[in-house]
């Protein structure tokens, strides 16, 4: 199981600034990943504990991802608000 602090999150975001590059010196799609291995993409689910873990069961129902890959809950602050981040690597299309 992955289990990611608000400060992971918050770090491991793009920068909307300063665009990666590829080695032929053009800018980098954000969206489609570098070409060589797949793209990641985070979903976060905010909400109350049992309605968090009763999401990540139907998209598990659904097949979509295993629950096992979702991180612990992580309070949110607000009172009864937690969340759960899933990082997914999909391949480009």
């Amino acid at each position: 199981m992955i289990t990611l602090s608000i400060a992971d999150a918050a770090a491991s975001t793009v920068s909307a600034t300063q665009p990666s590059t590829i080695s032929s010196g053009r800018p980098a799609d954000p969206n489609s990943g570098n070409g060589r291995e797949p793209a990641k993409i985070r979903h976060m689910l905010f909400g109350t504990p049992g309605t968090v873990q009763s999401t990540i069961l139907q998209l598990h129902q659904l097949g979509y991802a295993e629950p096992n890959d979702w991180s612990r809950p992580i309070s949110t602050g607000r009172p009864g608000e937690v969340m759960a981040i899933l990082t997914k690597r999909v391949s480009n299309l």
